[in-house]
């Protein structure tokens, strides 16, 4: 008779309390949002409405930024919204499905662009500096995790498992992994609130990835494959046609057809990938702290709907950076009600996008806070 390992029942009893407490951390924020007392974000709504009414210009001369400060006040519950401490989130992880030649990029690119955020090269990181805004980086599951110096910045260690399976052979990941996923992004976003953060902005990082949350995306709003399939990272016609097979390949093995009534987290294990559960994980912290999240495309935007179907009251504390040039994201920013601050045909991700859309958000809150009314004046409007 063989003897018993106690490092596997070790390993065993450790596996079962993360899976306890990943599910324990979504149902607490997800009960925490929907105990919430919506009258008190649309009381805000009304009187920053009421107060841009009174500022000194004509009624609705600052266009959408007026729109945006009211969107601000519904999100923060504040009739003075302040956005002082912005933080980009990006959260990176690679992607089975690349395995059917979806991406014009390999799966090392992912491991090799974290270095690139870690010495500060990116697009991000130059954005990001621009907005005034700071970065934090994290891994939630790439096959080769980078390998960084002593003088570059940490990228958070918040590994899942190394990428995701194919999704059209197999379940891209467990239902527990999926949950620790989701949590990794509820406690990073709450940690970042809890340091101050006052804006969170989206972003990631992952070879494959719009070939994922297209089958995401796909899933959630009952699209066929080719309404939310793009050129991602610019592959020819042929890599187009192969990534519309796969992500229909991907919604057939996990019966996800447009009546498959799944429950959000099945199908994020089945379709999914690790970075955006976590990405859907943090715009629930955001929406238990009322804090605002700065979604940027594609990607982001398939972790709102994975976070609407979640809490469908969520949706109040976003605002849409950009609309990509990824034809999926109409999709999406129209299931989510919300419309896009900037339209530059943007597509790299990385929450470029969401940095240049900061000072915007930055200006709304200003100018609801700061510029003087009539009623000031002692002025009728």
């Amino acid at each position: 008779m063989s003897t018993p390992d106690p490092r596997a029942d070790r390993a065993d009893h450790q596996a079962d309390h993360q899976a306890d407490a990943a599910r324990a951390a979504l149902a607490d924020v997800c009960a925490a949002i929907e105990a919430q007392d919506m009258s008190r974000y649309a009381a805000a709504r009304d009187a920053a409405t009421a107060e841009m009414d009174g500022k000194l210009k004509p009624p609705g001369s600052l266009g959408r930024l007026e729109t945006l400060a009211v969107r601000l006040a519904g999100a923060t519950g504040s009739a003075t919204p302040r956005v002082e401490d912005p933080v980009v989130v990006v959260c990176a992880a690679d992607h089975g499905i690349t395995a059917q030649g979806v991406s014009a990029f390999p799966a090392e690119i992912t491991g090799l662009m974290l270095r690139s955020f870690a010495t500060g090269g990116a697009a991000v990181n130059v954005l990001a500096q621009q907005a005034g805004a700071r970065l934090v980086v994290a891994d939630l599951g790439t096959v080769a995790p980078p390998e960084l110096g002593p003088d570059d910045s940490p990228v958070l260690d918040l590994r899942v498992r190394a990428g995701t399976a194919d999704s059209t052979v197999e379940e891209a990941m467990t239902r527990e992994e999926a949950e620790r996923a989701l949590a990794h992004g509820i406690r990073l976003g709450r940690r970042l609130i809890g340091e101050g953060a006052d804006l969170l902005v989206l972003g990631e990082m992952g070879i494959g990835n719009t070939t994922t949350a297209a089958a995401l995306s796909a899933a959630l709003l009952g699209r066929p494959a080719e309404a939310v399939c793009g050129r991602g990272t610019g592959v020819d016609d042929a890599g187009y046609a192969r990534k519309v097979a796969a992500v229909q390949a991907a919604l057939d093995r996990h019966d996800l057809g447009p009546d498959h009534g799944a429950d959000p987290v099945t199908v994020l294990a089945a379709v999914g990938g690790l970075e955006i559960a976590a990405l859907a994980g943090v715009v629930l912290g955001g929406v238990e702290a009322d804090v605002p999240v700065l979604l940027d495309g594609f990607i982001t935007g398939a972790a709102a709907l994975v976070a609407q179907a979640l809490s469908p009251t969520s949706t109040r504390v976003m605002i849409a950076g950009h609309l990509s040039a990824e034809p999926g994201h109409a999709h999406q920013l129209e299931a989510l009600g919300l419309d896009p601050l900037l339209r530059l045909d943007l597509r790299l991700g990385e929450a470029s996008g969401g940095c240049l859309a900061v000072p915007l958000v930055r200006a709304a809150a200003a100018v609801l806070a700061q510029m003087a009314t009539f009623a000031s004046l002692g002025l009728a409007p």
